[in-house]
């Protein structure tokens, strides 16, 4: 039987390099993003949306998602950074902005997959390890995350059927570092310059790499408890 996918934010970085795995393995893809794919692979089914913009996106599931009763995957990967920069600095406007794609579109999903009936078998919410460092200057992109893998735990208690996990990923050499690297203090912002040293090393893989590296893994998920937090580093 074919193996469905569902994927959030798979335009370009992380997502793409998954969507690229999958469609690789003979999976059939259903992908939203804001941006949208671009050119129409065998096995991708492709939506555009602005996943913060809570009305519009079941409108587009209902449409991306027509005739599916089960999907075996669901990876909700879209996320924003935000500025780096002091919580004392960051607005509530800038921490708004993040949490409603990074955590909010989140529940409008998962809530419309509920309600649409659609089975999950598995479901993994991309986090990062910033939920729980704590580092100076992370102060939205940290508290997004953390709620984020809050989010996921109390999901695994409401939906039995569905095994979830909040994935930290690793490193990942996405347009992200582009920003993080080049632009960002990092005498003022220390964490910086872990990133910066790990660019261009096995340490921070490209999306395609990464995509490879996690849908290794993600069989192996199942063997934590639904509604864990779990670092691809820490997975060997």
């Amino acid at each position: 039987m074919e193996k469905r996918l569902f994927i959030t934010g798979n335009s370009s970085g992380l997502g793409r390099g998954l969507t690229e795995t999958y469609l690789g393995m003979g999976w059939q893809v259903y992908g939203v993003s804001r941006r949208g794919f671009g050119g129409t692979p065998p096995g991708l089914v492709d939506a555009r949306c602005d996943l913060s913009d809570f009305e519009a996106v079941p409108r587009a599931l209902e449409k991306l998602l027509d005739g599916v009763v089960r999907l075996d995957l669901v990876i909700l990967n879209a996320g924003v950074l935000g500025r780096i920069a002091d919580l004392h600095d960051t607005s509530l406007e800038e921490i708004r902005s993040v949490m409603e794609i990074n955590v909010w579109s989140n529940k409008v999903i998962i809530d419309w997959l509920i309600d649409a009936g659609i089975a999950v078998d598995q479901m993994i919410l991309i986090s990062s390890g910033a939920a729980v460092n704590g580092h100076r200057g992370w102060g939205a992109y940290s508290l997004s995350k953390a709620t984020l893998n809050m989010l996921g735990q109390l999901y695994a208690h409401e939906m039995s059927d569905t095994h979830i996990t909040s994935l930290a990923p690793g490193l990942v050499d996405t347009a992200m570092q582009d920003y993080l690297c080049e632009e960002v203090d990092a005498a003022r912002f220390d964490s910086i310059q872990r990133l910066r040293s790990a660019r261009n090393t096995p340490a921070m893989p490209k999306p395609d790499a990464a995509g490879r590296l996690i849908a290794d893994i993600v069989p192996r998920l199942k063997d934590y408890p639904s509604g864990s937090f779990l670092d691809v580093r820490k997975l060997g």
